[in-house]
């Protein structure tokens, strides 16, 4: 069994899409992921060097998706789990990538993905 560490609605501003007007006006965006490691030896140590280093992923992955320039969702997603992948402990991830202004009268719209290591 796997544990969870969840980054939820971490708030990015990018340029996504295949439209003129999104190639020059960034957008927010929101991203959701769950990596999938094992806490028993973090529990037992109580030790930041035993543990998936939420700040850190998250930082790396509003780095990337902030200037990433990718034209699909889809792309950037698939770019952002394969980052949160390299961190040391996470065998999966699942990534949610959602532009919350690309449709008048939704909250948002996007993907998720599934990946895990090997």
């Amino acid at each position: 069994m796997m544990d969870k560490v969840i980054i939820k609605d971490l708030r990015v501003t990018g340029i996504i899409g295949i439209y003129d007007y999104e190639r020059t006006t960034p957008q927010e965006m929101l991203i959701n992921l769950t990596l999938f490691t094992d806490i028993r030896k973090a529990a037992a140590s109580d030790d930041i060097a035993d543990c998936v280093d939420y700040e850190k992923v998250a930082n790396k992955v509003k780095a990337r998706a902030g200037t990433s320039k990718r034209l699909t969702v889809e792309a950037l997603a698939e770019d952002l789990a394969r980052l949160c992948l390299e961190t040391p402990g996470v065998q999966r991830v699942i990534a949610r990538v959602e532009k919350t202004q690309a449709i008048a009268f939704t909250g948002s719209v996007g993907v998720e993905i599934e990946r895990e290591k090997g």
